[in-house]
């Protein structure tokens, strides 16, 4: 499941929502705001291909699903509640129980798994640090959720609800991409090699501007002397 992974570890979430933004017209730059970073914090992001899980409400009709044991190898784990339990403010979701704890994080680690994210809380961020296994949430927990959640499908499309009153899609085998500013998404129609290139691009070039600014150079005149390499992506 690598495929552009290897390249794409190579930018930061600020490159990737830049480029979605400049590139694709994709005005929030693929970036799901809100979310913290409790562990396995690196040099490096972290990027996977997304295998997503739906959590709705204990008396939900649909029976429990075991998602813990089919994680594919290289995958990121992207769990978001039913749309009935989330809420545009903050806390974002309706429900104090944790869905995702210290053993999760055991098997998606030893499974392969490049990191976690959560759109609810989690529990146990002694054992995720302790593991250094990458786990993203809204916030934390202390309650199990056996009384009030339960996981319900696997790789289906996970709707989240965002601040400005929309939804954000986010699909099966997605690309996912998460440091210390938060996680954005790389649609599935994304042309990445293209995206990749120009973000080559744009990162020498900023590269440049720094060294023009430290010079002395104005800030405006750097960006727009340096950028001009940019035009051929347009």
């Amino acid at each position: 499941m690598q495929g552009f992974s290897e390249e794409l570890v190579k930018f930061s979430t600020c490159d990737i929502a830049d480029g979605l933004v400049n590139l694709y017209s994709i005005a929030d730059g693929g970036y799901f705001a809100n979310l913290t970073q409790y562990s396995g914090k690196s040099s490096t992001p972290v990027v996977g291909r997304a295998y997503t899980v739906l959590f709705a409400s204990a008396d939900d009709p649909r029976p429990a699903v075991n998602y813990i044991d089919e994680i594919p190898r290289g995958s990121f784990v992207v769990i978001a509640l039913s749309k009935d339990l989330q809420t545009m403010y903050a806390p974002y979701v309706k429900v104090t129980q944790a869905c995702y704890g210290g053993l999760m994080s055991t098997r998606a680690k030893y499974q392969g798994a490049v990191g976690s994210v959560i759109f609810g809380r989690v529990r146990d961020v002694d054992e995720h640090r302790a593991l250094e296994y990458p786990v993203f949430s809204y916030g934390l927990g202390a309650c199990a959720p056996k009384m009030a959640l339960k996981p319900v499908a696997i790789n289906v499309p996970l709707e989240v609800s965002c601040i400005d009153g929309t939804d954000r899609i986010i699909q099966p085998a997605d690309y996912i991409v998460g440091d210390e500013h938060g996680i954005v998404r790389i649609p599935g129609d994304i042309d990445v090699e293209k995206l990749l290139e120009y973000m080559k691009a744009s990162v020498e070039a900023d590269e440049l501007v720094a060294q023009d600014i430290k010079a002395g150079v104005p800030a405006k005149q750097a960006q727009q002397e340096r950028r001009k390499v940019l035009k051929r992506f347009f």
